[in-house]
């Protein structure tokens, strides 16, 4: 029997070679996946005998015991966020060794109140600011940010109500976009301000410890990310082991301009770890411009600095991309999994496309096995809130490939208007293809289903 015009199995028949619109039926967007409760323990059921990931522990399919409810999924956000400034003001400070105390980030009064900073004279933003960077609000000054502000995110947070730190908040602003589960992205862009590599794994240390008492109010809900250092390896593969322990799902590493490439031999140990304790490799955004350059820039000539960093950032991981595949990292390694966090996805199938050409016309000796592109397809994953040039371009990269995130709390995301956005550009697809999307493959790549 012929599929049907708006099945996915037809849409994928007639899939474009070019840009041109994909034009098919509109389809209802009820569907859900039901899943078992996950267990809240991060370790194995008493009896079992399978390593970390194969059995019900947080990594494995969880164990349904009887009485428990059934979780149903229908949005999993695969790419939100804990920034450092709605952190308590001493996470740090309370809790790291005596040693290292006086170098943790804490908070001072300022002349726009208090906010963040470290023994060297780093600000970290503003306790409670806008974003990652702890901006100060400003109304009228972008769209996004107006949108947040309305549900009382910021007004709470001056009142000592931090929506994304506190559980039940959290939660609730997830309840208020549809979000049944979300992974949650964490502070590393904060060592680059701290500028102290020992300080950094120490604060990384007590944030991934927090991070596990945090998701541990909601481990159906809340998919966390442990922190790992990048100035030192031996520190990263250790603090790999002792997070996957202690039942986080992941962890994610810093592709900052200050470290050495993916494509090094240095990072080995880091694959091999990551292969060892089967939790997915994540790489978020990043400036592609430090900090102190940007500092130095004033008035429209700083705008413009920025305006060049957030139009052309998600492009940057390209180099991260190639460098994992070149490298055969991923031909090494089948089942290291990554995502790009926040990556957008319409440069992916130009960069797949260019990769699979040189490896194919020069670069036969890389051992590769398989064209670059199928590594993506088998291992790789893309996380985006909006963009409408990457609908057009499913196909090319893989639908498979892709997850869908609201950026929560961060001021270009979607939340609290996420299916608005997901309707705009996902509305001429099917229905099984949105919910791919917008649920199934973070489902699948989390094993939450």
């Amino acid at each position: 029997m012929p599929p049907s015009p708006g099945s996915a199995r037809a849409w994928r028949r007639r899939r474009p070679r070019s840009s041109r619109r994909i034009r098919t039926r509109r389809r209802s967007r009820s569907c859900g996946s039901s899943v078992r409760a996950r267990s809240r323990s991060a370790t194995a059921p008493p009896g079992c005998s399978e390593p970390l990931g194969g059995c019900g522990g947080p990594f494995g399919a969880p164990h349904l015991q009887q009485g428990e409810a059934m979780k149903t999924y229908t949005r999993i956000s695969a790419d939100c966020h804990i920034d450092l400034p709605m952190l308590a003001p001493d996470l740090f400070t309370a809790n790291a060794s005596a040693a290292l105390k006086d170098r943790m980030p804490f908070v001072k009064d300022g002349p726009d109140g208090p906010f963040w900073t470290c023994k060297n004279g780093g600000s970290f933003g503003l306790l409670n600011g806008v974003g990652p960077a702890g901006h100060k609000l400003m109304p009228g000054m972008n769209y996004r940010v107006d949108k947040m502000a309305a549900t009382g995110l910021y007004e709470d947070g001056q009142k000592g109500r931090r929506h994304p730190t506190d559980p039940a908040l959290r939660a609730k602003d997830m309840d208020l976009d549809g979000v049944q589960a979300e992974v949650i992205f964490g502070i590393l862009g904060a060592a680059t301000r701290l500028n102290d590599p020992m300080a950094a794994n120490e604060m990384f240390r007590i944030y991934n410890d927090w991070l596990v008492d945090f998701c541990k109010h909601d481990s159906e809900r809340f998919i966390g990310l442990a922190c790992l250092p990048y100035g030192d390896i031996d520190a990263a593969v250790h603090e790999i082991h002792r997070v996957a322990k202690l039942g986080l799902r992941g962890v994610e590493l810093s592709c900052s301009w200050d470290m050495e490439p993916m494509w090094h031999p240095m990072w080995e140990p880091l694959w091999k770890a990551i292969h060892e304790v089967d939790l997915p490799l994540h790489f978020h955004t990043f400036p592609a411009v430090p900090p102190s350059q940007l500092d130095k820039a004033t008035g429209l000539s700083r705008r413009a600095a920025f305006f060049t960093v957030v139009s052309g950032f998600q492009m940057n991981l390209v180099n991260i991309l190639a460098a994992v595949i070149g490298a055969a990292v991923l031909e090494r390694y089948p089942n290291v999994r990554i995502s790009f966090g926040e990556s957008g996805i319409g440069w992916i199938p130009y960069a797949l496309d260019r990769m699979d050409f040189e490896w194919e016309d020069r670069f036969r000796d890389l051992g590769l096995k398989m064209k670059p592109s199928d590594y993506w397809r088998r291992q790789c994953k893309g996380t985006f809130q909006f963009d409408r040039i990457g609908g057009k371009l499913i196909e090319e990269m893989g639908v498979e490939s892709l997850m869908w995130g609201s950026d929560y709390p961060h001021a270009d995301g979607v939340w609290p208007e996420s299916s608005k956005y997901i309707e705009e550009q996902f509305g001429h697809l099917p229905a099984e293809v949105t919910h791919k999307i917008t649920c199934e493959n973070a489902g699948k790549f989390y094993r939450l289903m």
